[in-house]
């Protein structure tokens, strides 16, 4: 019984929200003094209230401890109330025998001097007066313990969740990485194949986007000036593998300095673009790409047309992944519902993403 208490006295150190001896002391001798200034001023006797409150005191500490950490245990969170308030019943009952008989013999022959008359026998107005006065003690004690446990569970709740969270967020952006350079080793492959000149300018800028992924998108936040070049790092690699037949046409407006997004949040719309346009398109191909801040929000869009003659020797492999998919988790996860809008439109002639973060 002992240890149970003390165990419950110090609450788990991972919390940081500690309820140690020292407040229980604290509140104990806060309690004490209230209550001898109280029944000491309305008798105007303090030493009859020092006394009686002491030998309340007692009572009440250990009734409330008992209640705390062995009924409430045993009964309450086994939802086993009738048996609960029957033994909370009893102990009531057996400490106000215990504090008749120690206030008639300790302190004086009259136990319930506040009372409506001189009371020196068990009346039943004293017992359900005094059995009462324990359970608001008694109750208000589990209440303070029941608040502190409930925002001990609730910070536990939050903290689980933010874990939760950071986790799922790390792992969808480590699916960012393969999945952007699973198409780019694809590219790679198309020139190769095509013994083509541009392979080795395809490898260095492959090699930059991957020194900006390896060493810039470990913050929760990356500045959009530094995520704007990776996006025409990524687009130059594309220029080099479809070189005349691409168009791509990008528009910067507004103040992108001190600006800051999730990195690599708007690559998978860009690589979206290539996916349902140029990769399937035998025909020239125009992006057209838009990057406009408005006070603290990015208005991004990207449209590409629906191709009417398909390239049937598009690499296939291109047509798996992640995509989308990971950005519209990404921001659920990131961002308040408040702080993004996602728009994405196919009518079957032109794909468009309109996009609306918080900057």
């Amino acid at each position: 019984m002992l240890q149970k208490i003390k165990d419950a006295i110090n609450i788990n150190d991972h919390n940081n929200f500690n309820i140690t001896l020292k407040h229980h002391a604290i509140f104990w001798v806060a309690y004490f003094l209230f209550t001898t200034f109280r029944w000491g001023s309305y008798f105007n006797d303090y030493p009859y209230a020092f006394k009686t409150t002491l030998l309340g005191f007692v009572i009440h500490m250990t009734l409330s401890y008992f209640n705390l950490y062995y009924l409430m245990p045993k009964f309450i969170n086994t939802r086993k109330y009738i048996k609960y308030a029957l033994a909370l019943g009893a102990s009531l009952f057996f400490m106000l025998l215990l504090k008749f008989n120690l206030t008639y013999f300790l302190v004086s022959n009259n136990v319930w001097p506040e009372g409506p008359k001189v009371t020196t026998t068990l009346t039943l107005n004293y017992a359900i007066e005094m059995m009462l006065g324990e359970l608001y003690v008694v109750a208000f004690v589990a209440a303070i313990k029941v608040t502190f446990d409930w925002i001990r569970e609730h910070k536990r709740r939050v903290d689980l969740e933010k874990l939760q969270l950071e986790t799922e967020l790390r792992l969808l952006k480590t699916q960012v990485s393969p999945h952007f350079f699973f198409n780019t080793l694809n590219n790679i492959y198309s020139l190769t194949i095509e013994k083509s000149d541009k392979a080795p300018q395809v490898i260095i800028k492959l090699s930059e986007l991957m020194r900006y992924l390896l060493y810039e998108t470990k913050q929760k936040q990356q500045s959009l000036k530094k995520e704007i070049i990776c996006l025409q790092n990524y687009l130059d690699l594309e220029r080099i593998r479809y070189g005349d037949q691409l168009n791509i046409d990008i528009n910067i407006s507004g103040e992108i300095e001190d600006k800051k997004i999730a990195p690599m949040l708007l690559l998978a719309f860009l690589e979206n673009s290539f996916k349902h346009g140029a990769n399937k398109n035998v025909g020239e191909v125009n992006i057209n790409i838009d990057f406009n801040v408005i006070g603290n929000f990015l208005h991004f869009r990207v449209s590409n047309p629906i191709p009417t003659k398909k390239n049937n020797n598009a690499i296939q492999a291109t047509q798996g992944g992640i995509g989308i998919g990971n950005v519209k988790k990404r921001l659920e996860l990131g961002y308040n519902e408040n702080e993004y809008d996602l728009d994405i439109n196919n009518d079957g002639k032109e794909y468009v993403v309109n996009l609306k973060i918080k900057v």
